[in-house]
């Protein structure tokens, strides 16, 4: 299975379909906040199911805040980020995703990709493709590959 996992698109979507192009065929497209309204631009050109939850600048929108899925044998929480203070630290989010008992919590609002494996959650983000703040400032988002013994790999790709 092949999930593109993006964030904090910001209504700018041209990148976003640069890496569609680039990437092929993906079982799933996690688009983690802050979409801004373009959330059926996204789900047209995504040829994929599509999972969109609300971000802080998400003002008007209908979308969930928060999701949780079943990605074959992991419990995924998405969140934006900002209710559990995430540009101060990842304590609150970790504990929150933990009593829910995920597996994995997906994140985005400090445009700063990431991945963070530990024996009790694993902790991703995407960062943006819009508006990248971390050093070098490159467009960035990460597939997210379950093999064939069920396991997952991520891998944070930069345009």
């Amino acid at each position: 299975m092949k999930i593109l996992v993006v964030s904090d698109t910001h209504r700018h979507n041209e990148n976003l379909l640069t890496v569609l192009k680039k990437i092929g065929h993906i079982d799933l497209l996690i688009h983690l906040g802050d979409s801004e309204g373009s959330e059926n631009y996204i789900r047209q050109i995504a040829n994929c199911p599509v999972e969109i939850i609300a971000g802080n600048n998400d003002f008007f929108s209908r979308l969930d805040k928060e999701k949780e899925l079943v990605l074959e044998k992991y419990k995924v929480m998405l969140t934006h980020g900002h209710y559990y203070n995430v540009s101060a630290g990842l304590e609150l989010l970790k504990n929150e995703a933990i009593a829910r008992g995920a597996d994995i919590v997906m994140f985005g609002h400090t445009h700063r990709p990431l991945i963070n494996i530990d024996d009790e959650v694993t902790i991703i983000n995407p960062g943006s493709l819009s508006y990248p703040r971390q050093d070098g400032r490159r467009p960035s988002y990460i597939i997210m590959e379950i093999d064939d013994k069920g396991e997952a790999h991520y891998t944070i790709n930069y345009l």
